[in-house]
């Protein structure tokens, strides 16, 4: 098989998996708003966000990994049973942080 035949196989791989990857720039751009909200996450040791700290840190954790995996992980490009089980995991992380938390008021209020 010739060097052309083999990129040729490569390129209709790649665009049966999306076709599309991030620049670099779109790379930095996440990476940029990902500061952001680390920032914003540790800003909730040093301010009290009240009742409103949980919940926060809950939400930035699901936005952070859903950029993460989107577009580093490369799931918004690859096909829906992967995100399927990445986006599972996601969601019973989040039962299990829910429980433990529920735990602890429950245990703190006895």
């Amino acid at each position: 098989m010739s060097t052309s035949g083999t990129q040729a196989a490569d390129a209709v791989e790649h665009e049966a998996h999306g076709g599309h990857h991030p620049t670099p720039t779109e790379y930095v751009r996440i990476a940029l708003i990902l500061a952001v909200l680390t920032a914003l996450e540790v800003s909730t040791y040093y301010f009290d966000f009240g009742r409103a700290g949980i919940p926060l840190l809950i939400i930035l954790m699901v936005i952070k990994f859903i950029m993460v995996a989107g577009s580093f992980m490369h799931l918004r490009y690859d096909t829906k049973l992967f995100g399927r089980f990445m986006y599972t995991g996601l969601g019973f992380a989040i039962v299990l942080y829910t429980a433990t938390l529920l735990i602890f008021v429950v245990d703190a209020n006895q």
